[in-house]
């Protein structure tokens, strides 16, 4: 089977981690700071807090800009569940939209609820690896008021107008689960450029100020996500060529993935639209492919959430499937991937 995630750890990694076993410091030692630093430095913010998962960044995002129970966070319909689970763990109130032809939060859409419902913060989710439109979500932002959240579980080095997924909002949270282009296995951060919002996001994390949770990362973890976001722009470029010649391969069977203009698209998931997924999909299993969907569900229909009309994220559940795109594909398996995809449709087959 090739798979559709394929993490890759080489001797960097193993020295590091057994460097750490024979130092006995194992948690909140260099490698976090290090990490800590580097991601920072990366994203293009002045403040990176490590925790333990990408769910746990996004609830103490909304904590540290004082969300509580009645405010209104809202959020797009097509996403991983944690977006909406941290609003409800954060006693907030969801309000789902729909999702624009990038799969991100459609921003006209946005601004009627903005206008109806007047929430406290805004959570566009940067999804598949492309980036939300943060330059509109942030004029909104500044003309009505409210709070921005990136979640940019899946947009680890992902660009827009030459600035980075997580330094664009008020907050960036970060994922760096086994799936993710820098995984650690489990582990999550916050970025933000904004002195005072950090020293709220740290009272979450640090004991003393207030009641806050023991959300840290290990070193084993920091070591791996150092190394492994060292090696990020070169892997990033990769799946951005494998990603290219799929849809030159593609254009025209399927709806291939979109870019938006001016925008560095950096591909944690290469997905597809077609209306006989469900077919495709079960045929790419039989020749071992591991094609996936990305999602099967709506946020609002997980916990019946209020939500406004969302009829593009309705079409797009039907019509979305993920194959691998991940750096380490040999080129034999890239041509056997799209040469299996074209095989299943009709020739000629345009979709919409």
């Amino acid at each position: 089977m090739i798979r559709i995630v394929e993490p890759v750890f080489g001797e960097e990694e193993k020295r590091a981690v057994l460097e750490i076993i024979e130092s006995h410091q194992i948690t909140r030692g260099r490698w976090t700071k290090t990490f800590e630093e580097e991601f920072a430095r990366f994203v293009g913010v002045e403040h990176c807090f490590t925790v333990c998962s990408g769910t746990t960044a996004l609830f103490i995002a909304l904590k540290a800009l004082g969300v509580d129970r009645g405010d209104r966070v809202v959020v797009p319909a097509m996403s991983f569940m944690a977006t909406i689970d941290a609003v409800y763990l954060a006693s907030a109130d969801p309000l789902v939209i729909d999702v624009d032809e990038f799969y991100t939060m459609d921003l006209n859409q946005l601004e009627d609820a903005v206008r109806r419902y007047r929430p406290k913060v805004v959570i566009p989710v940067h999804l598949y690896g492309g980036m939300a439109d943060m330059e509109g979500i942030m004029f909104l932002a500044d003309k009505y008021g409210f709070y921005v959240v990136e979640d940019s579980a899946q947009a680890h080095g992902a660009e827009l107008k030459g600035r980075k997924a997580g330094a664009w909002g008020h907050v960036g949270a970060f994922s760096f689960y086994a799936s993710k282009n820098v995984p650690m296995g489990e582990g999550g951060a916050l970025t933000t450029g904004d002195g005072k919002i950090a020293k709220r996001i740290r009272s979450w994390i640090d004991f003393g100020d207030q009641p806050a949770f023991n959300v840290r990362i290990t070193e084993f973890q920091a070591a791996i996500g150092t190394l492994q976001l060292r090696k990020l722009p070169h892997r990033n470029e990769r799946r951005r060529e494998i990603a290219t010649r799929y849809s030159a391969a593609m254009e025209g069977s399927f709806a291939v993935p979109p870019e938006r203009e001016g925008s560095y698209h950096v591909y944690h998931l290469y997905t597809l639209r077609h209306p006989e997924r469900d077919r495709i999909v079960d045929e790419l299993k039989k020749r071992g492919i591991d094609a996936r969907v990305y999602y099967t569900y709506l946020l609002h229909e997980l916990r019946g959430a209020d939500h406004l009309p969302t009829p593009t994220a309705e079409k797009f559940r039907r019509e979305v499937f993920s194959i691998p795109v991940h750096p380490h594909l040999t080129e034999d398996q890239i041509e056997y991937i799209a040469e299996s995809l074209v095989s299943t449709v009709s020739s000629g087959k345009i979709v919409s």
